[in-house]
């Protein structure tokens, strides 16, 4: 009978709970994106480049490069040509011949992108050398008018451009997944509980002593030499199932939008809470003052200011030890709390410290 009363009580708890892949869960160290960055210059805009010294500068640049020199006393007019940043993120495994997309985004005073072709562009890694080349014409997803008083109306962003597939990859990013004699995972959440049942998960299905957790972030697993069989090796691990660990009881305030965010573990000790707001309502209210036909007097115009102060009711709500987060937000649904006073609120329990988890303010 006892075993009975476990078997459901194991069935109940696995049905709230939800397991989930390493691969969702971990990446492998060492296997990453990489940034890259170049300067450039678009060319073919409507009169909506720039005129700024280092734009003419990179232009007579370009002109050089082509065999054209021009005399130091000509300035060239090149209202049709803004300088620009172009990044992109190269992802790893990537093979020369491929293609990333590219954003590129004005750094001079130009107004728009709308309709400009990228010319050459080298983009580097913080290494300094060049992994892949850019080029193309930019799909702009805003754009701007602007009146001979000033006046202007913008959309969106129509400084900023991409190109898909805009950047041919010359150069690959070495990566460490074929040396060593072991791999380790590196959670995208630390954690140490998450970090023991990934190790446990891999260990029953390998065998003891083949994975171990190194710290809350990283999971050490033995991997076999040949690259081959380390491939087959880390699509086998990364599509194990485990149940991580419960996220820290924590109590997330956005002063800035007003959203607030309550985990499920969040208690409360015993406490009471209070609720009560003063409303004060001030009007002025202009009246005009006419005096009789015969009396000789004047037409005045007076103000009459009303004051009207209106008192909420204060409601009590005493909470017992170990609250949960349900019975939390009915208490302060029931005292009709705006999200302002539930961050006051919250801020109050926290300083009390009847507040069981961590208060976040972003």
């Amino acid at each position: 009978m006892k075993k009975l009363i476990v078997l459901i009580s194991l069935l109940f708890f696995t049905s709230f709970v939800q397991a989930q892949r390493i691969k969702d869960l971990a990446s492998i160290q060492g296997i990453r994106d990489n940034q890259l960055v170049g300067y450039g210059l678009v060319v073919g805009l409507p009169g909506t480049g720039e005129q700024s010294p280092f734009t003419e500068q990179s232009f007579r640049t370009m002109l050089n490069n082509f065999g054209i020199s021009l005399p130091s006393s000509t300035k060239p007019k090149i209202k049709n040509v803004a300088a620009v940043a172009v990044s992109a993120t190269l992802p790893p495994f990537t093979k020369p011949g491929q293609q990333i997309d590219v954003t590129v985004s004005s750094i001079g005073s130009a107004g728009s992108l709308n309709g400009g072709t990228l010319l050459q562009t080298m983009l580097k890694g913080a290494d300094g050398k060049t992994y892949a080349i850019a080029q193309g014409s930019l799909i702009v997803g805003g754009f701007g008018i602007q009146g001979q008083d000033g006046s202007q109306v913008l959309v969106n962003t129509p400084t900023v451009g991409r190109i898909p597939n805009g950047a041919l990859v010359e150069r690959e990013v070495p990566t460490a997944l074929g040396h060593g004699d072991t791999l380790t995972f590196n959670l995208h959440r630390s954690d140490f509980t998450t970090a023991k049942r990934m190790a446990d998960v891999i260990n029953q299905l390998v065998g003891p002593n083949s994975a171990t957790a190194v710290d809350a972030t990283s999971v050490k697993v033995i991997a076999p030499r040949d690259i081959g069989q380390r491939v087959s090796y880390i699509a086998t691990l990364e599509n194990l199932e485990f149940t991580p660990a419960d996220a820290p009881a924590k109590v997330i305030v956005n002063s800035r939008t007003g959203t607030i965010v309550i985990g499920k573990d969040v208690r409360l000790a015993p406490t009471a809470v209070t609720h009560g707001g003063l409303t004060v309502t001030i009007a002025a209210n202009q009246q005009v003052s006419q005096p009789n036909a015969f009396a000789g007097g004047d037409t005045v115009t007076t103000k009459q200011t009303l004051i009207d102060v209106a008192q909420d009711d204060t409601r009590m709500f005493v909470l017992d030890a170990g609250t949960s987060l349900d019975e939390l937000v009915r208490a302060l649904n029931e005292i009709g709390a705006a999200p302002g006073d539930l961050m006051a609120i919250l801020e109050a329990l926290k300083e009390s410290g009847a507040l069981q988890g961590e208060l976040v303010v972003i």
